[in-house]
This record gives C-alpha cells, sequence and structure tokens, in this order.
C-alpha cells in the first residue's frame, strides 16, 4: 500500500507541470508560467540568495521546492480570489492531505518546511520568500516586456514585499533592465575559442 500511496503523490505532483499561474491572466497573459516552472526557478534563486546572505542555501532551496503544492488541489489563488475568501486554511488542508501519502514521517517533515517558509521567522524562510518574489517580478518583467503591460503592477507590488538586502539590490536591477527577456544571450560570441 505504500508504494500505491507513493504513486499517487507522484501522479499529483505532474500537476504542477499543467497548472498555470492564475493572476497574469487578468493583465492579459493567455498562457502563464506552470506552478512547476515557478517552483524550479525560485529555488534555483533561493539558493543563490541564501550564499549572497551567508544563509544555508539548500535548506532555503528547499523551502522552495514544496511551496506550491497545496495548489494543485485548490487551484492558484490570486489577490482578487482572496478580496473575496480565505484560502489559506483549504491550501493548509490540502497540503496536509497530499503529503500524507508520503511514507515514515515526510509528510510532517515537509509540513515544517512548508511552515517555515510561510512563517519567515528563520533567514531561510525570508530568503525562500524573497526568492519567490524575485521570481515573479522577473517572470512579469519579462511578461511586460513581450506587451503586458498591465505586469507593471506585479512588478511594482514587489518592491515592498522584499526583505533581504540582496533581494531589494537584485529587484531595484531588474526593474531597471530595459531587456530582462534577451539579457542572458548579450554579448555571447558565436565561438567563443576563437
Amino acid at each position: 500500500m505504500a508504494s500505491e500511496n507513493l504513486k499517487k503523490f507522484l501522479s499529483e505532483i505532474q500537476m504542477l507541470k499543467r497548472m498555470c499561474h492564475e493572476g497574469v491572466r487578468y493583465a492579459g497573459v493567455p498562457d502563464p508560467d506552470t506552478l512547476g516552472e515557478h517552483i524550479a526557478i525560485a529555488s534555483q534563486i533561493a539558493y543563490v540568495l541564501a550564499k549572497m546572505e551567508g544563509a544555508n542555501a539548500e535548506h532555503a532551496a528547499c523551502l522552495c521546492l514544496f511551496h506550491e503544492n497545496g495548489e494543485i488541489r485548490t487551484g492558484d489563488t490570486t489577490w482578487i480570489h482572496s478580496r473575496y475568501m480565505d484560502g489559506k486554511p483549504a491550501e493548509k488542508k490540502a497540503e496536509k492531505e497530499h503529503y500524507q501519502n508520503l511514507p515514515g514521517q515526510i509528510p510532517e517533515e515537509i509540513m515544517k518546511l512548508v511552515d517555515e517558509k510561510n512563517e519567515r521567522k528563520t533567514p531561510e524562510g525570508i530568503i525562500a520568500r524573497d526568492a519567490d518574489k524575485i521570481e515573479l517580478a522577473v517572470q512579469a518583467k519579462i511578461y511586460v516586456e513581450q506587451g503586458y503591460n498591465g505586469c507593471k503592477d506585479w512588478i511594482k507590488n514587489i518592491e515592498n514585499l522584499l526583505t533581504t538586502e540582496s533581494a531589494k539590490k537584485l529587484y531595484y536591477e531588474i526593474r531597471d533592465e530595459p531587456d530582462m527577456t534577451n539579457l542572458w544571450w548579450r554579448g555571447l560570441k558565436k565561438n567563443p575559442d576563437k
């Protein structure tokens, strides 16, 4: 039976690749990024920010790995949804049920990680939250560059949500970058050995 439950967990987390961030649809984005894409990138950002802040990078990245799993069952609630209902209790219940498919003490261990990120009482919890927001800022900046100007509000609102100095500095550089979409390949040589 344990392997049956583990298979259910593995089947369920595949939904992270199919479920999208819904809020940007209000800004006209027809094909938003998925929760799985967001998690993967936010986890990498958390690792780097933690290194910059002198914190435990592996732990900060791990906090980001599980932070969206409850939304597999509840959906991605936007700030507009939150205006009319508090989805946090439902998401917490969904997370607990979701992780119960895992063996041994793993469900309790993961819930501690989720709580640590949400509570933001440890350096790694604060960094994980900052990484989550930095990833959203980069994605929103790219959406703006693609013509979805409604996403400017996402970028602006993130400014006041960041805590660490590293994240704040990075945020301003992202906000002021004229071409975040293509920045990474600018200046690459066709053949670096020549």
